[in-house]
């Protein structure tokens, strides 16, 4: 796992069909500039045999005006990763290859519902002993599932996930898993995991696509760069973008090192602080 500013790659090795993962999370100008941590995590898991493999990955966003922001990111991506893999790995929803069935859609939206409530129980219970207010640890959370025959998406809050699947004339295509309806580009206002009204925010998606080979999890540090905005609504992704952060992961460098600093520089980046002066946490995964 890699919660909180750090970065790193895992669950890379193994058959043909795994999946090479990457995380990083960079500070953002205005916390370099004041010496405050970085307030997002992300955090990964997997379970099950080589055959079977489950990866779950997580990314949160601390809210920038609560005392324990950095503490709750971190804590919300280590109970995902820990409850979605024990719960999605015990299931063999989709095992039989049947993926269309609408009974097994249901179950698979319930099952993941279901699932990031056991995780917004946790958060709470954990937060609120010994009297304290979960309030103070307000963070965004965004999951996404890779199972072996199809990906589950939830979240709350404005962080958001694309997936690589299909292409046009060989070039890739890139579609954006579901934003809430309020999502503004430049609204401060969002939802999340200690806001009461959580639960009937929370968002959930199950994609059947033997084509899916790759998909991104950020949190809204990156929304500007990586998303196409209309009237305040997200759109579509950015494919240059989608192509770029790919493209070290699809097919990395010698030198790893190199390939993170790389990677680095890029949220560092002027442009994209221009952009958005908040953290940014990138989470990648690709097939191998």
């Amino acid at each position: 796992m890699g919660p909180g500013s750090g970065s790193g790659s895992g669950l890379g090795s193994g058959p043909r069909g795994s999946w090479r993962t990457h995380g990083i999370s960079v500070e953002g100008y205005r916390h370099r500039r004041e010496g405050v941590p970085c307030q997002d995590a992300w955090a990964e898991a997997a379970t099950g045999p080589e055959h079977a493999r489950v990866v779950v990955l997580a990314v949160a966003d601390g809210a920038g005006s609560r005392p324990q922001s950095e503490v709750g990111s971190a804590l919300a991506v280590r109970l995902a990763t820990a409850y979605f893999a024990e719960r999605i790995g015990a299931t063999r929803l989709f095992a039989n290859g049947s993926g269309g069935a609408a009974t097994d859609g249901e179950a698979a939206h319930a099952l993941l519902g279901d699932t990031f409530l056991e995780v917004r129980d946790e958060f709470l219970r954990r937060t609120g002993e010994n009297g304290g207010r979960p309030d103070d640890f307000a963070t965004t959370l965004t999951v996404v599932v890779l199972a072996p025959t199809w990906i589950g998406y939830a979240s709350v809050g404005d962080g958001f996930a694309i997936l690589r699947a299909g292409a046009d004339g060989g070039t890739p295509l890139y579609h954006l898993l579901p934003q809430p309806e309020s999502a503004s580009e430049y609204s401060n206002e969002t939802v999340f995991l200690t806001s009461r009204e959580a639960p009937r925010w929370i968002r959930t998606e199950c994609v059947l696509d033997p084509d899916a080979d790759g998909v991104l999890l950020s949190t809204d540090g990156l929304a500007q760069a990586a998303i196409s905005w209309f009237g305040g609504r997200a759109v579509d992704p950015n494919k240059s973008f989608a192509t770029a952060v790919f493209r070290s992961l699809d097919n990395p460098g010698p030198d790893p090192r190199a390939d993170e600093e790389a990677l680095a520089a890029l949220l560092r980046s002027d442009r994209l602080t221009a952009l958005n002066a908040d953290d940014k946490t990138l989470l990648r995964a690709v097939r191998t």
